[in-house]
Order: structure tokens, then sequence, then C-alpha cells
């Protein structure tokens, strides 16, 4: 039975990892827009003053990694942390406030009507003039696609979105099965062979507004090597799940 949107139980999980300068005002943001959305900031052991500044703004539970884990420990911490607390639906929603708030209305609504288990926030689902990546990072998002592609039948237009919605059912999967260090993309693989209804919607993306890249420009050429590899990594394991 689907539950409304006021019924519903939602948790906003932001993976953070020095994100000091703009941490505080997406908590308050978010908070401000969706007052009854819970809020948690998952701390990737940052060198800077990250998990501190979120504890100030009282308006979100904080979870202060002992070390690095990387995105993909860091959002499965909170996957595990929203399957724990029996929440309806997960959005991950970076802390570099690259995302409009705005926007949220628009990747949770296929996840209220029921249409989709995963919603991905895609740049790329239209033309638009937001925020483009530097051309070696268009070169590697369509090299990645295409391999997608190849192994679920799906076109997903942008496997490195950070911005995404998920339903209880693939909470549940993801508290248990979730990519280490290249998680977007080899997660997209994951969920589209064990017959998870992937959607994407469009969302604009703006430039960070502070801190900088955990993948530098000149890694580009490696990053996707190595995102390719995990990615068909990913389509040899067995299926984990029944769908229902």
């Amino acid at each position: 039975m689907k539950k409304n949107n006021l019924s519903s139980k939602v948790l906003v999980v932001i993976p953070a990892y020095n994100e000091a300068a703009n941490i505080a005002e997406v908590i308050h943001s978010i908070n401000q827009e969706f007052p009854h959305f819970d809020i948690v900031v998952v701390n990737d052991a940052s060198e800077d003053d990250t998990g501190e500044i979120a504890s100030q703004t009282k308006l979100a539970e904080v979870i202060h990694l002992p070390f690095n884990l990387g995105i993909g420990g860091c959002v499965q911490t909170g996957f595990k942390y929203a399957f724990q607390h029996q929440y309806d639906i997960a959005l991950q929603f970076d802390g570099d406030g690259q995302h409009l708030i705005r926007e949220i209305k628009t990747i949770l609504s296929p996840i209220y009507d029921g249409s989709a288990d995963c919603v991905i926030g895609s740049r790329f689902v239209q033309d638009d003039e937001s925020f483009r990546p530097a051309s070696i990072r268009m070169l590697g998002i369509r090299l990645i696609r295409s391999v997608s592609y190849v192994i679920i039948r799906q076109y997903i237009t942008d496997q490195t979105s950070g911005f995404r919605a998920y339903n209880k059912h693939t909470i549940e999967f993801l508290a248990n099965t979730y990519p280490d260090h290249y998680p977007e993309p080899e997660l997209i693989v994951i969920l589209g062979i064990n017959k998870f209804r992937i959607k994407e919607v469009f969302t604009q993306m703006r430039e960070r507004q502070g801190g900088i890249s955990s993948i530098p420009l000149w890694k580009g050429p490696y990053y996707i090597i190595r995102v390719i590899l995990a990615m068909l990594m990913a389509s040899l394991r067995t299926k984990k799940i029944h769908k229902y």
C-alpha cells in the first residue's frame, strides 16, 4: 500500500567530506523547505570543521566516521541508518551545494506515486544552460553511460549524479549491498541486474559553492577506466534478491 507524501517517513542522507564551507547552508535550506524531513550527515572523517558545523545547526543527526571510508562507505552508512530507523524514503543529497533544494519535490515524485524504486536527478535529460562538467569529464560520462546501457539495457544519462531518491524496498537492499569505490555508476548496474525500476528526472546543477572536488580533473582518465572495470565486475555478480 502506497503512503501519501505527509505520511511517508523521509530521511535526507548527506555524505560530507571537507564541506565546512557549504554544510550549514545545505542543512538549513533543506530544513526550511522540508521541516518534516529528517536529516543525517555522515561526516567521512573530514579534516576541517564539517562535523562540528553540522552538529551546531541542531537540525541534523551527525554520524562521525572514525576514518575516511570514501563516498561508498559514507553513503552506505546513511542507508544502514535509514534501514535501522525504518524510513520509507531515503534521499541522497550532496553536501557541496550543487543541488537545488526546490528540486527535491521533483525527484521524490516518482517514489511517492510508486512508479520507481530509484530516481536519479539528471543534468542531461534535456538541454539546459546550467552547469556542465569539463570536456574530459563529459567524455567519461558518455563512455560510462554506454557501458551501462550494454549491461542493463536502460539508457541512464547521468551516471555520476549524487542526487537520488530510493524507496523502502531499495533502502533495505542497499543497506547491505552498496559498492565501495565508484558507487554511483556501479550502483546503477547492481540495481539494473536486480530488476529495480530506475527512473531519471531532469534537475539542474550548479558549480560547487565551496571546497574542492574529490576527483581532480587530472585523475579523469584513471577514474573512467576504474569505473568501467567496476561496472563490468558488478555485472558478473549473482543476483542477490528476488523482486517482489
